[in-house]
């Protein structure tokens, strides 16, 4: 039996040497990524999450094999990607909000291009092409040339492309970051039901915090280009200690006044004053309102969630 993971990354490391005149003064080479490694599991989602520069679109680049790593191996399903290229990128798929099909052909004619590219059938394939234009809600768009789409609708004509050969990894670059709401909520349903029915693996990068604890099953954060983290979506959350009360008071002005004065931030908005209190403290910290006469006629506890460790590693790291 094969354990393999689909995808294995082993100290890959990517460094750019600024052009220089050879009368200046050498000037050391950007670090891009600096030697991470992680797998990729079968059926798994992946978040990659980080800061813009910390790495995460040039991991993907060295991944589809658009750019060349300075040094490290990738591997799909065992092979070594830089001897095995074209046989890797065959069950290989890509989507990002910032890339677009070429302006001059239609949808229909980029989607069959792409499509007849990975040997796909005809019947199939134009099953295929008409099953997800419908999904994601463009069917009408399909006769359009591919320059007057908008950009919510270029991203969904390109995540039509990423699922077309039936893929086994799918590296997903912000894929819903120009969508509204409900279109979002569609894709990222579509992604999971995907994962679930062909055991998918899939590399999801978002900046949309909700998104990424609802899709993935691990987080990798790079700063940097180094890895800082790699844990679940719930773990990750679990480590910031802050956590926010909420109180509904007839004197939410007084009870501003009072957190305000122990130091904690708050925020008023109506009768509602929300305090960032660390999570061992709320029993007492609801005692001292009690005790200085302070009431409150509603109480809501949040935890903490993955934005908040973001933030947290933002300010700290």
């Amino acid at each position: 039996m094969n354990n393999q993971p689909p995808l294995s990354v082993k100290n890959l490391y990517k460094s750019f040497q600024k052009r220089q005149f050879p009368w200046c003064k050498k000037v050391p080479a950007f670090v891009a990524v600096n030697s991470i490694s992680f797998d990729l599991r079968k059926g798994e989602i992946l978040g990659l999450l980080g800061r813009n520069g910390a790495g995460k679109t040039t991991t993907i680049q060295m991944l589809l094999g658009t750019m060349i790593p300075t040094s490290g191996t990738i591997s799909y399903f065992g092979k070594d990607f830089s001897d095995n290229r074209s046989l890797s990128l065959e069950k290989v798929s890509f989507a990002s909000t910032y890339v677009r099909l070429p302006g001059r052909l239609t949808v229909y004619e980029n989607l069959e291009f792409y499509g007849k590219l990975y040997a796909v059938s005809y019947l199939e394939l134009r099953s295929t092409i008409d099953r997800l234009l419908s999904l994601f809600g463009i069917s009408h768009l399909k006769s359009r040339k591919a320059s007057a789409l908008s950009a919510g609708e270029m991203t969904r004509a390109i995540l039509v492309k990423a699922f077309l050969s039936s893929p086994s990894i799918v590296l997903l670059d912000e894929p819903t970051a120009s969508l509204d709401a409900d279109i979002a909520s569609v894709i990222r349903d579509f992604v999971l039901e995907q994962r679930k029915q062909q055991a998918l693996s899939i590399i999801f990068t978002s900046h949309n915090m909700d998104e990424v604890a609802q899709v993935c099953d691990r987080v990798i954060v790079l700063k940097d280009g180094t890895i800082i983290d790699d844990d679940t979506p719930v773990n990750l959350a679990a480590r910031v200690s802050q956590t926010r009360v909420c109180l509904v008071s007839d004197e939410p002005y007084k009870i501003r006044e009072y957190v305000t004065r122990k130091g904690l931030h708050c925020t008023l908005s109506g009768n509602a004053v929300t305090i960032t209190v660390d999570e061992h403290s709320i029993a007492p910290f609801l005692v001292e309102l009690a005790n200085n006469n302070l009431s409150y006629t509603y109480i809501s506890i949040e935890k903490p969630s993955l934005e908040d460790y973001f933030l947290q590693i933002t300010r700290t790291t």
